[in-house]
């Protein structure tokens, strides 16, 4: 059997020894964005996605491992090992196929099968199945023992039948195969649970549905487990098609060549296949009911928990505004617009309360306070949180830089997701103990906007909702794929080690929590960080938390220069080695990028530096500290385009994309509710993964093809000479587009579990564009093709 690191460079296309050499300092408490920044040479370059699914599938094996010594030593316990079982253990690749072979040794009440061999039944079971020949009801007869608890001939068929079915459930490789061929024939089917149809009315959709089990995708997956989780669907799983009465299922086919079993209507080929049937009606079928129903979950949540990775980590690297001063408005009605004002770094300076909306509707009183905010602390932005009232405050913002033009005020719609959370957060109230609950919220929409990454941070990456069912899945498995990659996000970046708050530092490579803490505890007592290497100065921070940070703190205009960059401070001797070949001070090479691209990087390696890690330095000396995220740029809405009703078919809108998932992208165009570009208006080509062409953060300009008022959808499409449907007449039910082509794709992808009400509205940091003119207004649609479309794709999966 190949070892765990032949198995894993064989499924990552990379050398054995790469793996090794990763595992090992993966053993040595490095992390995955330390290894793949600077570790090259001894990972052979394996970047942090390839590092990432390397210590998952090694925690996987690893276990894999642990569960296959803990099943051998059960066996051997037993004294049922043979070499032959144990060779297939030891060859077993699958957690799945251990716990197969393992099924007749598991430790088990009390079944029939083992009441019957009790009885001493298991000579007539071994007897029948070997000589079909051989009358069931005459040699049963010679087994029948009051004493034993077998009265009758039926008893005694009856628990002879109970060992063979046992026998046949437990059988490894028959399993197996018949697990195959469910996972290709097996359809999953769902009913209403009976009266529960009002309660699980955004259920509807399922309530008769059928779809292939290998086909389904992940989100309609998880909307089947909710439904069936809030008890208002029944799931099963369908394998081929039932059979005419009296006609043998295929399985049963299966099970009865497996143990030689032929109706060639001898005295005993009735009651042996009567066996197989009952195998796979009782035992087999409902085995594998569990286990690929199981499998269907987990695959889905895998697929979901890597689509909220992939959304987070677009939300996370959002270009930020910079250290500019900003206000920061978090909308509301009745209880007023909370106001906080932050300076260049961060740091609170103000607050207010306005009460421009209803029902005070003091807009000129409002605008006062504004403005003398503004003017008192030069403020250069203004956050605006997407939430309730956030279009009304956004008119509020246009009229504060209407009357102050020569501030240069510039506006931004923000996502507000997760803020409540963090306003009630321990974080929160360490860095803000005197501050009101509501207006912590305003001071973390300016801060986003400064830096979204540094802020959202702070909250936990579950509750920033850019997810695709995300409470529907392991929520271990999704801290986890989560916490890597902000690790990811925050570690690719770098961290400014005299402005980092403790959230922030406790994501570096290699600093706890506490050490991040104490990290800011030295910082306040004794001023900021001159030099990295003050950073051993911290109480618990040792050699090798040091090692693992370093290279990821920044620290600027301090002693050495290097400090500020991704430059480890273990390779500055190979700097050192190019100043003195050189004959450059560090301060005129810094920078100079056409004379350090004229370098050659394999000049300056030596024994530990290898080649990688020197264009890496060099490259860093190009431009030191490099943010690597895109440049800001910011987003209109289009005014009077406020609500669903002011929706017009064949609009075309500037938006912003705020969660991207399997089925297609929703996109924020100011309504207070996120529109769906569907997977087939993505674009004119064929698109397999909706992230391809949208990330979270994008602006997009789209096109309304259809509002449902009644249920808050609305349908958008980014191929913008897309014709739009026309207005459903209420008598006749929905209209087809008059394009056949666009029918037909509809029929085919229209399949609607985005029936949710839409994620929380996301991070809008985009540009500012004035988008295009719209077309003349047609009426809104009295319904929508949302519903038909589904229909439509639910029938086609029947068939």
């Amino acid at each position: 059997m190949l070892s765990i690191a032949h198995r894993i460079a064989n499924e990552l296309s990379v050398r054995p020894a790469q793996v090794e050499a990763t595992v090992a300092l993966l053993d040595e408490g490095s992390t995955v964005p330390f290894i793949a920044r600077y570790r090259k040479e001894a990972t052979g370059g394996l970047d942090d996605t390839q590092l990432r699914t390397l210590e998952e599938r090694l925690r996987y094996l690893r276990e894999m491992e642990e569960r296959r010594a803990t099943i051998v030593a059960s066996i051997n316990e037993q004294g049922k090992m043979t070499p032959d079982l144990l060779k297939q253990i030891e060859e077993a690749d699958t957690k799945t196929r251990l716990e197969d072979l393992y099924l007749p040794y598991r430790p088990k009440r009390r079944t029939k099968a083992m009441i019957a061999r009790e009885a001493g039944l298991e000579p007539l079971a071994d007897r029948l199945l070997a000589t079909p020949t051989l009358s069931p009801e005459t040699e049963a007869a010679g087994f029948v023992d009051a004493d034993k608890g077998v009265a009758d001939v039926k008893a005694a068929l009856e628990g002879a039948r109970a060992i063979l079915v046992e026998r046949m459930g437990e059988d490894a490789g028959l399993v197996g195969r018949l697990r195959d061929f469910a996972q290709a024939q097996g359809r999953v089917v769902s009913a209403l649970v009976e009266g529960k149809a009002e309660e699980g009315a955004k259920f509807s959709d399922y309530f008769d549905f059928s779809e292939p089990v290998g086909k389904m995708p992940s989100h309609r997956a998880l909307a089947l487990f909710r439904g069936r989780a809030a008890g208002v669907l029944d799931l099963k799983l369908a394998v081929g098609d039932e059979p005419p009465a009296g006609t043998p299922h295929p399985a049963e086919g299966l099970i009865a060549a497996a143990f030689n079993i032929q109706d060639r209507g001898r005295a005993g080929d009735r009651w042996l296949s009567d066996c197989c049937r009952w195998a796979w009606k009782t035992k087999i079928s409902l085995h594998l009911e569990l286990d690929l129903l199981n499998v269907l979950r987990e695959k889905a949540e895998d697929e979901a928990i890597h689509v909220f990775g992939r959304n987070l980590k677009d939300l996370l690297l959002a270009p930020p505004a910079g250290q500019r001063a900003t206000l920061g408005l978090d909308p509301g009605i009745r209880t007023g617009v909370k106001v906080a004002v932050v300076d260049a770094t961060g740091k609170l300076l103000d607050t207010a309360t306005v009460f421009p909306h209803e029902p005070r509707r003091d807009w000129e009183g409002s605008l006062a306070v504004l403005a003398a905010l503004v003017k008192r602390h030069d403020v250069d932005l203004i956050a605006i949180g997407n939430g309730t009232a956030s279009r009304e405050t956004d008119r509020l913002a246009a009229d504060l830089i209407a009357r102050l033009p020569d501030h240069r005020l510039t506006k931004v719609m923000v996502s507000e997701a997760g803020a409540s959370v963090y306003s009630a957060s321990e974080v929160a109230a360490l860095e803000f103990p005197k501050l009101d609950v509501s207006l912590r919220g305003a001071v973390s929409i300016a801060r986003r906007l400064q830096d979204p990454l540094a802020e959202l941070v702070k909250i936990d990456p579950k509750s920033i909702g850019v997810g695709q069912y995300q409470h529907d899945v392991s929520p271990a498995k999704l801290s986890r794929a989560l916490d890597a990659v902000v690790e990811d996000c925050v570690n690719g970046v770098g961290v400014d080690l005299n402005t980092a708050s403790v959230p922030l530092l406790a994501r570096v490579s290699g600093l706890s929590e506490s050490v991040a803490r104490n990290v800011v505890a030295l910082r306040d007592e004794k001023g900021a960080f001159r030099s990295r290497r003050q950073l051993l100065d911290v109480p618990r921070l040792g050699p090798k938390a040091f090692e693992q940070a370093a290279g990821f703190l920044r620290i600027r205009d301090g002693e050495n220069p290097l400090d500020g960059s991704s430059v480890h401070p273990e390779a500055y001797p190979v700097v050192e080695r190019i100043l003195t070949r050189t004959g450059r001070p560090l301060s005129k090479l810094i920078g100079d990028v056409a004379f350090v691209q004229s370098l050659d990087p394999a000049d300056f390696t030596d024994e530990r530096f290898g080649l990688p890690t020197v264009t890496d330095i060099l490259r860093e000396l190009e431009k030191p500290g490099r943010d690597p995220r895109p440049e800001f740029k910011t987003a209109t809405f289009k005014d009077g385009v406020e609500e669903l009703k002011d929706l017009v078919i064949g609009m075309v809108l500037e938006g912003v994309v705020t969660n991207v998932t399997a089925f297609g992208a929703f996109v924020d165009v100011g309504v207070h509710q996120d529109g769906l570009v569907h997977i087939s208006q993505l674009s004119h080509s064929f698109v397999k993964d909706p992230h391809t062409v949208a990330k979270a953060g994008d602006i997009v300009k789209v096109k309304v093809l259809e509002v449902d008022l009644k249920r808050k959808r609305v349908a958008l499409t980014m191929k913008l000479d897309e014709r739009p449907a026309p207005a459903a007449r209420p008598d006749r039910g929905p209209v087809r587009s008059g394009d056949p082509r666009r029918d037909d794709q509809r029929r085919e992808d229209g399949r609607r579990d985005e029936r949710r009400s839409g994620p929380p509205r996301q991070q809008t940091n985009a540009p500012r564009k004035q988008p295009a003119p719209a077309p003349s207004p047609a009426p809104v649609p009295a319904d929508s093709v949302f519903a038909a479309a589904f229909a439509a794709a639910k029938a086609k999966g029947k068939r």
